[in-house]
């Protein structure tokens, strides 16, 4: 077991439904543990300093940037990141979208977009073409995939809504 330094902190976080103990450093952010601690590859470092995009993830259901939050100002709070949406065998529509639409590149800022989108899609699940454009307009994409990232924001838009129409009819 590492030394302890005097600065370092124990904190419980929920990320993706499981309950995380683990020693900190004070000052570290939501980024730098899930990404160092918790092995978890979604969020990107991008900036650092909130306004790209790449390291974002759902607190509470609402998309936050990681890298400028202090993982001791969470615990408690419900954290999703891209991993925590869906898997392989069962990716979360939005993810399935962007999928189907080719809507990556390099893929540096597909964390964010998708993070961001699903957001956006829980709580306005019929949004309009400026809406999406207002969601997503802090995330920068370098590669020029806006178009297909657009596509697959309509296609998300109308599988949620299938599964919810589907839901709806269930006895």
């Amino acid at each position: 077991m590492a030394p302890v330094a005097c600065d370092d902190i124990g904190i419980t976080l929920n990320v993706n439904g499981g309950e995380h103990t683990i020693v900190v450093g004070r000052g570290a952010t939501l980024l730098q543990v899930l990404r160092h601690d918790l092995h978890l590859n979604g969020p990107k470092y991008g900036c650092g300093l909130g306004q790209c995009g790449a390291c974002t993830v759902h607190v509470d259901g609402v998309a936050a940037r990681a890298c400028v939050i202090p993982a001791a100002k969470v615990q408690g709070r419900a954290i999703t990141t891209l991993e925590g949406l869906g898997d392989r065998a069962q990716p979360h529509p939005v993810q399935s979208a962007f999928i189907a639409a080719q809507a990556a590149q390099c893929g540096y800022c597909l964390n964010g977009m998708i993070m961001t989108t699903a957001a956006l899609l829980a709580r306005e699940p019929q949004p309009s073409v400026r809406a999406v454009r207002d969601a997503l307009s802090g995330n920068l994409c370098r590669c020029g995939t806006h178009v297909e990232i657009l596509a697959a924001v309509e296609r998300a838009t109308l599988l949620m809504a299938d599964i919810a129409r589907d839901e709806g009819s269930a006895p």
